[in-house]
């Protein structure tokens, strides 16, 4: 079935952003229509003719791609960062594993995957992957995006704005499990699959057909399976693996603000949300706590090393503290009031991206933080998902309290009594947890503390010049990295960009490997031998290179990269206990997953900025976003790198490119 998934549409899917694409902080998206009747009922967001979950069923399975192909894949991605007598190497040792035991796995791979036809065969690997890691997820896993401002600058303040997301958020929420909320589906042809005309005809096709349905008029049906982790749920630490807990049936909310922990009901008995003005009230009188900022912040532990939080979790537990636990892990999600005001938007990332450490819950599926002066962002655990539902409800949530907000300026919060409806959470602590508490505090502080954050905006063209040039602005932004790398540093490195399978059932991440022989021949004649190429054959090296990442775009869309498939196998032959093959011991198998490069791009109208930690200490973190006539990036580094200049040599590349596009020469 997967053959059906076109070429024309994996490559529409990455270059229109609607598939979202995510890896530690990875991610590409942009915005798109969801045609779906508005209701004026305040409990949903809009009512879909469609259930929300009528495709699922029907969803492709996520292809393994041949063997052969797995290593003719991996071995391109490796030529261009090694030298030639490291390449035989590794030439010989990819070939002795192809001919061996990497059959043998492939081919339990492939029986195994028949077995499990409910689910993808990455599925479970990956989750275990995500939920084994004892790294801290601060900085390590957990991304930011953060909202753009309400164009209403009276609706930024931070109790109407912080009231009017939280009950859109519930909106969402009972819109969801309500299986109203429409589908999430990439229309290649809107004109004939995004009316209402197919979606009377579609909602009667059965849900074991509906996405052969959905094909006919070229539209492609993305996979839902993560959007129920998305309230109600927690990563829970525990010895060498967390868990993911889910329970449906809490109807409060939990409000983080100065350490302390407030817990409230936003949906009543009835399963209605609860008054707006009831809301705003409660949110009012946790803004109006004076009570001083808490001494030992307990969710500060939440960014401790995953095993250092087990144990503390369980001392927590024997001290007494397991119903007041249960509140936090069973709340909707968490809303994190900041008592500081963003001076700009690099104090919008810091923030954003790990705060202070006192104020969150790291460890909730999101956290919707809102400032002082109103700036508003999502922060979300990695291990639940890839960002596919989590971009679609900061959509959802921002066109809402934009569109039709349920609060105003000047509303006057509900007249109730929010000292009983307001239960603040107290921890028994001990001096050992007290300890802890600071250590973490400490530990926290350290790590943080050695991330810097710059920012660039190349204002000199964009998407509308690139795609009128016939090139891919994706490509070209990666080039850039490529260029800029080269000009700072002298060389060619690991390089990630993922890219989301979200086109097939349980689908999560596959990798772009954006450093090829290509960028590399283009990067170097731009940068070490400008005067050596005439205007014609750099733009001609453009052309390959732009042409070469849209194929590699392509296969990673269709499930046919080559790092979920080794990943895989490599699992595989853990489970077993086997001696791993020496394809995984072999020094390039570790460079090549060493990324020194790690990017993301993020394009939506709810979206300001994007923001992740580097992937490894001497790494990059490289979020951007090409718009029609500029490019942004927003990137952070540890010591060991500079940001500012590797913007610099990523501005003056971008100058370069598109000094070629106009035909000039370069300097």
């Amino acid at each position: 079935m997967a053959s059906l998934l076109s070429a024309q549409c994996a490559v529409s899917l990455k270059k229109s952003g609607s598939l979202i694409h995510f890896r530690n902080g990875k991610l590409l998206i942009s915005s798109r229509r969801y045609g779906s009747k508005t209701t004026s009922s305040s409990e949903f967001l809009h009512e879909s003719v469609v259930p929300s979950m009528h495709y699922q069923k029907s969803l492709p399975r996520l292809p393994i791609p041949k063997l052969e192909d797995t290593i003719r894949r991996y071995l391109a991605a490796q030529k261009p960062l090694l030298n030639d007598d490291q390449f035989r190497t590794t030439e010989k040792i990819a070939q002795d594993f192809q001919n061996g035991v990497g059959k043998q796995l492939h081919e339990e791979l492939v029986a195994l995957d028949k077995k499990n036809k409910h689910t993808s065969y990455i599925s479970g690997p990956w989750f275990d992957m995500y939920l084994s890691a004892r790294d801290s997820v601060v900085l390590n896993f957990n991304p930011f995006m953060s909202f753009n401002p309400d164009s209403r600058k009276e609706y930024n303040d931070q109790l109407v704005r912080s009231t009017n997301m939280v009950c859109s958020a519930v909106r969402f929420m009972k819109t969801l499990r309500a299986g109203l909320l429409e589908p999430e589906v990439f229309h290649l042809n809107p004109a004939k699959s995004d009316t209402q005309k197919f979606k009377n005809f579609i909602r009667w096709v059965p849900s074991s057909l509906s996405w052969y349905g959905a094909y006919m008029v070229n539209a492609y049906p993305l996979d839902m399976s993560q959007y129920f982790r998305l309230f109600n749920s927690t990563r829970v630490p525990k010895p060498g693996r967390d868990e993911l807990v889910t329970n449906e049936r809490g109807r409060h909310l939990l409000v983080m603000r100065k350490g302390h922990m407030y817990v409230f009901d936003v949906v009543d008995r009835d399963g209605n949300l609860v008054k707006p003005a009831e809301i705003q009230s409660h949110l009012k009188y946790i803004l109006s706590d004076s009570t001083p900022a808490q001494a030992f912040p307990v969710g500060v532990l939440t960014s401790e090393n995953r095993d250092v939080w087990a144990r503390l979790r369980d001392k927590l537990v024997a001290a007494g503290n397991a119903e007041v636990l249960q509140l936090v892990d069973g709340a909707l999600f968490c809303l994190c009031l900041d008592d500081e005001s963003m001076r700009d938007h690099i104090h919008v990332s810091h923030n954003m991206l790990h705060g202070d450490g006192c104020n969150r819950w790291y460890d909730k599926s999101f956290s919707l933080i809102v400032t002082k002066d109103g700036q508003a962002a999502i922060n979300f655990e990695h291990s639940w998902g890839d960002g596919v539902a989590v971009l679609r409800f900061q959509n959802e949530v921002f066109k809402d309290t934009t569109e039709k907000p349920l609060v105003h300026p000047g509303s006057a919060p509900a007249a109730v009594d929010s000292a009983s409806a307001v239960r603040r959470l107290h921890f028994n602590l001990d001096a050992e947890l007290e300890s802890g508490i600071r250590k973490a505090k400490e530990n926290f502080d350290s790590a943080v503390s050695k991330l810097t954050i710059d920012a660039m905006e190349f204002k000199q063209g964009g998407k509308e010049q690139l795609k009128k040039s016939k090139l891919s602005p994706d490509a070209v932004a990666q080039l850039s990295f490529q260029m800029g790398f080269l000009r700072q540093y002298g060389g060619t490195v690991a390089t990630y960009e993922s890219c989301s399978t979200a086109a097939f059932r349980h689908g999560r991440t596959e990798t772009i490997r954006p450093a090829s022989v290509h960028t590399k021949r283009c990067s170097h004649a731009f940068v070490c031998e400008p005067n050596n190429h005439s205007v014609e054959e750099l733009r001609a090296m453009l052309n390959e290179c732009s042409k070469y990442h849209s194929q590699l775009t392509k296969e990673a869309a269709m499930g046919q990269g080559f790092d979920r498939h080794l990943f895989a196998m490599r699992y595989l032959s853990n489970s077993k206990s086997q001696a791993l093959h020496s394809l995984y011991t072999d020094s390039a198998y570790a460079a090549i997953n060493h990324n020194i490069l790690s990017t993301s791009t993020l394009t939506s109208p709810a979206v300001s900025l994007g923001g992740f930690a580097p992937v490894v200490p001497d790494g990059f973190g490289v979020g951007y976003g090409v718009h029609d006539d500029w490019i942004g990036c927003n990137v952070s580094s540890y010591p060991s790198r500079n940001v500012h200049e590797f913007l610099q040599c990523v501005h003056k590349s971008l100058e370069d490119i598109f000094s070629v596009l106009e035909g000039k020469p370069l300097n």
